[in-house]
Formats: structure tokens, sequence, C-alpha cells
């Protein structure tokens, strides 16, 4: 069947297959283009590894470092009816690519929050890893989470203690506008920190030093973001900054239990801003990442997930000397923090309507790169073309899934 991009918001309900695989592709490329990294880590398991960082995480770990990976995401496979979601065909496409280069890779698609499937990923750690993991990547980005005990929490993407009144852009259609955003309750506050906070992160580690299976020297990494002070309101201020800073204190916390268990440690890696189902789904981002976009090709920084998890690795996974700010985070967020990057978006921020949108951001660039998460708008890629969308994801065929 031919397929076409249907949005909806600031979701697309369709995904291509070909497209994703060329994107996956795309990024292994890119990696392979690199310098070759040095680590001993030579087992690695990435928690929420279908998109985004998570999806970069386990490109560069494969073809960057040779590791084995596991990986766990939540995606719906194809029907009669509809296509599988992005994440299953970058994970399927992932997968063929790394049988082809004989590096090993399997996937486990169900809720990384349960117990089950946190048992079933352990049985695989003891089976294909000979018992062991030296890296574990925590990036996970759910809108709600069911915990062991059976609680049902969803997150909520608001301010905290008043309205926040800004700017905000539909990336589809480009119009800027102002959004107002009521104060979260605390019922809100508590599901977010639940839901994104780190938890969930914590029993993960916990259940693996109980099982054994770290390995001596282990490291895990979650995913978080601080962003500038512009969007501190609706973000680090915000539902969502609580949960973070819940992340952060967890990452003290495991790091002590890592030391004492393996000699280990457990980090937080503050990433750059980039154009994500999550990010898309936050207001006040989108218009953000528009214009940071512009200011940053125009410096010649710019960066997309591939590159971010590439120097990440190079700089601080597979280096002796991991760079920590002063709260013992890795800072990838360096160079969109830079003052004089901030000053010239702030500049824009101050002008920015929707008469003056394309000439002060990237909006084009940031639309492109939204469709393309769903394997749309990519190049060389025939979009006329009938494709099959039941793509199998060869570890999990004849396993229950999603």
């Amino acid at each position: 069947m031919k397929i076409e991009p249907k949005v909806r918001g600031f979701i697309c309900t369709s995904a291509h297959p070909v497209g994703c695989k060329q994107r996956v592709v795309q990024q292994i490329d890119y990696v392979k283009s690199q310098p070759k990294l040095s680590s001993n880590i030579k087992n690695v398991l990435v928690i929420g590894a279908s998109t985004g960082y998570g999806l970069a995480t386990r490109i560069v770990s494969s073809f960057g470092l040779g590791a084995k990976t596991i990986g766990v995401f939540f995606e719906r496979e194809a029907t009669e009816k509809r296509t599988a979601s992005p994440g299953w065909y970058n994970s399927a496409a992932f997968e063929q690519a790394a049988k082809e280069a004989g590096i090993y890779a399997r996937s486990f698609c169900g809720d990384a929050f349960s117990s089950g499937v946190k048992k079933q990923v352990i049985e695989a750690i003891k089976q294909d890893f000979a018992g062991k993991v030296d890296l574990i990547v925590y990036s996970l980005a759910a809108p709600r989470r069911t915990d062991h005990e059976g609680n049902t929490y969803q997150s909520a993407l608001k301010p905290i203690g008043k309205t926040y009144d800004d700017k905000t852009v539909d990336t589809m259609t480009g119009v800027v506008s102002n959004v107002e955003i009521t104060p979260a309750t605390t019922d809100e506050i508590v599901g977010t920190e639940k839901v994104m906070g780190g938890e969930d992160w914590a029993l993960w580690i916990e259940d693996l030093i109980q099982a054994d299976v770290l390995a001596e020297g282990a490291l895990s990494l979650a995913y978080s973001y601080i962003g500038p002070k512009m969007t501190y309101p609706i973000y680090r201020e915000g539902t969502i900054g609580v949960a973070k800073e819940h992340l952060e204190k967890t990452a003290i916390e495991l790091n002590a239990k890592m030391q004492k268990a393996v000699r280990g440690r457990a980090l937080v890696s503050v990433n750059k801003a980039l154009v994500t189902q999550a990010s898309s789904a936050i207001p006040v981002v989108p218009l953000y990442i528009s214009i940071l976009y512009k200011v940053m090709e125009e410096e010649g920084m710019q960066e997309g997930c591939i590159e971010q998890m590439q120097r990440l690795f190079a700089e601080n996974i597979c280096s002796a000397d991991t760079k920590l700010d002063d709260k013992q985070r890795i800072r990838m967020d360096d160079w969109e923090l830079k003052a004089e990057v901030q000053k010239e978006v702030a500049d824009a921020w101050g002008k920015v309507v929707t008469e003056n949108l394309e000439q002060l951001s990237d909006i084009e660039g940031c639309r492109k790169e939204f469709y393309q998460l769903f394997g749309f708008q990519v190049d060389g890629v025939d979009y006329n073309a009938d494709v099959d969308i039941n793509v199998p994801i060869p570890s999990i065929v004849g396993e229950e899934v999603c």
C-alpha cells in the first residue's frame, strides 16, 4: 500500500517503514564515519530503545563499540488497518542491520515499568550476556505508568503555582500565538514525578543488583533536560522539572548503591533540545527549538540525536575523564546553553511573530524533522511506491509482543 502522513496535533498516526529504515541507516552510516570508539563495554541494556536518544544510544553502542545490545520498548506492530508505530520500524531496521553486521541484538516489546519485563530482561542477560551487563541506559518518555503495585499515574505538562502565559507555535501551520496554561494540581505533580522521575530507574537497578548481573564497574545513565531560563516556568520549574529533580536525586542514591555493589556509577546526562515526539507535545518548546536550530546551524554547532550520542560516548562514556558539573551531571547541553547562543535565541524570541517566523527560526527544518520521526520526507525514499507495512523484528518473532 501507499502510506501518507496522518497528523493530529503533535502526533502522526501513520509511519512509513522504508523511511524509518532509511533514517536508521543514515544514523548507522554516521557512526561508521566517526573515529572508532574504544571501551571495555561489551554488553548494553537500553530501556526506551526505539526512538530518539535511546535508539541513537543503541546504534552507537553496536556500530561504534561493537557491543551486544538488549533494547526494551513499548511499540505497536502493524495490523490490517494501520501501520506499525515508527519505533517498531526503527527497531526492525536496527536489528536487521545488526544481524548483517554480525552484532548481537535482542528486543523486548512490552511495558518497561512492569516487573514481568524486568524479569525477562534479566533472564536474557544471564543467558546471552554471560550473566553481566556493562552499561544500562534509561531513556523512557511515557505519558503514564502503572507501577508494580498496580497503581496508574498520568504525567502532566503544566506550570506550578501560577498560570503560564507566553508564545508558542503550531509547527504544522507556522502560526505563532499565546498559550495560557493553568497550574498543576497536587495529583498532577505527584503523577508526573511517578511517571518521569527516577523511581522506575531505581527499581531496574535494584533488580539488576539483586540478580547479580551488573558487571564490575558497570555504568548506568538516565537522560534528562534542563533548558534555558525562558522555558523554566513550563519545564524546569513545572511538573516535568519536579520529575527531573527527582531523577537527579535518584542518580546520587543509585551511584552510592552501584559503587557498593560493583564499584559502578549512576549518572544523569543532560542532553540538548531536539524535535522528538515528547518535545513536540510541550507548549512553548517547539518555538524555542525552531529558533535554537537556526542559531546553532548558523554557528556550526547543530546536533541531532546521533551526533549527541556519538559525542556523549566519545567524550564521557568511553573516556577516563568523565566531565561532570557541580551536581555530578554530564552536560551534553553545553553547546545549546552557550551565552552567545542563548542571547541570539532570546533576541529572536522577543521579536518573533507569525509573519517573521521563517526569517527568525528554522520552522521548516523542524517541521521536516517532525515528519522524519515517522519516516516521511526522508531523502532517497519513493513515497509513491507500494510498501509492505508488516515488518518483523527478528528477535521477537514468535514471542508475545505489545
